[in-house]
């Protein structure tokens, strides 16, 4: 008997489901978004299953359920850039407080290897599928090129620079972070193909840490000085973040931060905090080549020891503030503007500031300052230079055409 549902003519195969995409960014996509992929996914989340019957009996794939974030990773998200965000309001006051720098060092020490680490995490599946490298585009280059050349105009205007050039080459202040994730992702064929991909990684760091002529176009020391981490998260499962998370590594990384800030303390006249940038070879900082290698091994053990106590401690359930984790891009690109106002203007030159409770008071308005760039509301009226679609600019892929059709057809 011939089904009168289906289209007389020869038959075809039904084409494969939709993958999702690879989350790399930051701050994944708010789940609103039609195109939004596995970055609004948890590890580990289950599609779901082709083949069920829908409410009308036709037999089909079912609906999928929306996908779960996972707390601790959001969580994660949201503590560290809170952590850059005070670590960028401690610089102009550090200097006047032994502690403070300490305390500063301590957090630069880590609070980027933890981003970073869950960026790669979230890149293993990124390969080099058209939406994929659609999204790299839209969600990384294209904002770069805005803020690249809104930071630089903000410095003409703000700061009263007029020789401050817009150069893509030279990225200014906090962009060099999207230079490097675009870097790193675009990459990540080649990590999960070689065979020993840390190493590899490690070997290329260090050659950047003493190799000055690699100059500053790009900010290619960053983007090679910090590559051991994002590779390192391309080779991290759950289990491994279910390592740090037990209640002994909670408890043994208190006695380890607290020697991390005794040794911060000595380190700060003995040691240059430019270090810790990892955007200088050893030759630049004054150091000779072997030096390099030393300090960027040390500094390479302990962001590793601290990132680890940072995870040990942050939350797996969610909070007031878990669901701002969707939005640390927004927070880190756009508190920059804030804190170099703040310099410009001279918003440090207050005596009190530099008093214990002044820094308090500085630390606490970072990290509201930062949250609140994470909200909802903010995304909604940035999204247009962090998340734009730019249908226009990409040809629609042949695939999803045909789903499309297949699934008029059906439909019919």
């Amino acid at each position: 008997m011939t089904n009168s549902l289906r289209p007389h003519g020869p038959q075809r195969a039904p084409l494969p489901p939709a993958q999702q995409s690879a989350d790399g960014v930051p701050a994944p996509r708010s789940p609103h978004n039609p195109e939004a992929d596995s970055d609004t996914a948890a590890p580990g989340a289950k599609p779901g299953r082709p083949g069920q019957s829908g409410p009308s009996g036709q037999s089909g794939q079912a609906a999928k359920p929306a996908k779960q974030r996972d707390a601790f990773f959001d969580n994660a998200k949201y503590l560290a850039i809170v952590l850059v965000a005070m670590g960028h309001a401690w610089e102009p006051l550090k200097g006047e407080s032994r502690f403070l720098e300490a305390l500063y060092t301590v957090v630069y020490t880590f609070h980027m290897p933890a981003f970073i680490i869950i960026s790669g995490y979230f890149s293993r599946s990124f390969d080099m599928r058209p939406d994929r490298l659609k999204r790299l585009v839209t969600g990384v280059a294209v904002p770069y090129i805005l803020f690249e050349t809104a930071y630089s105009l903000f410095d003409r205007w703000a700061g009263g620079d007029p020789s401050q050039a817009i150069s893509l080459l030279d990225p200014w202040y906090l962009t060099w972070f999207l230079v490097a994730l675009f870097v790193w992702r675009l990459t990540t064929p080649l990590w999960k193909l070689v065979r020993w991909p840390l190493p590899l990684a490690l070997a290329c760091a260090l050659l950047a840490a003493v190799s000055p002529e690699i100059g500053d176009d790009l900010d290619l020391q960053r983007v090679l000085q910090f590559l051991p981490f994002f590779v390192m998260g391309l080779l991290m499962k759950p289990e491994h973040f279910q390592l740090v998370r037990r209640r002994e590594v909670r408890i043994l990384s208190v006695p380890i931060i607290a020697a991390a800030l005794v040794l911060g303390y000595w380190a700060v006249p003995r040691m240059n905090t430019a270090w810790f940038y990892h955007r200088d070879s050893a030759q630049e900082l004054g150091a000779p080549w072997w030096a390099g290698v030393v300090m960027t091994l040390a500094l390479y053990g302990c962001s590793l020891v601290l990132t680890a106590c940072f995870f040990a401690w942050v939350p797996r359930r969610a909070f007031w503030f878990t669901a701002l984790g969707a939005g640390t891009l927004y927070g880190y690109l756009l508190h920059g503007f804030v804190v170099k106002a703040s310099e410009y203007w001279g918003w440090f030159d207050h005596t009190w500031l530099h008093k214990p409770l002044g820094e308090i008071f500085v630390t606490v308005v970072a990290a509201a300052l930062v949250t609140a760039l994470c909200t909802v509301p903010v995304q909604r009226i940035f999204r247009f230079a962090m998340e734009p679609r730019m249908e226009w600019a990409f040809k629609r892929d042949a695939t999803e055409l045909a789903r499309e059709r297949e699934r008029a057809r059906a439909k019919a």
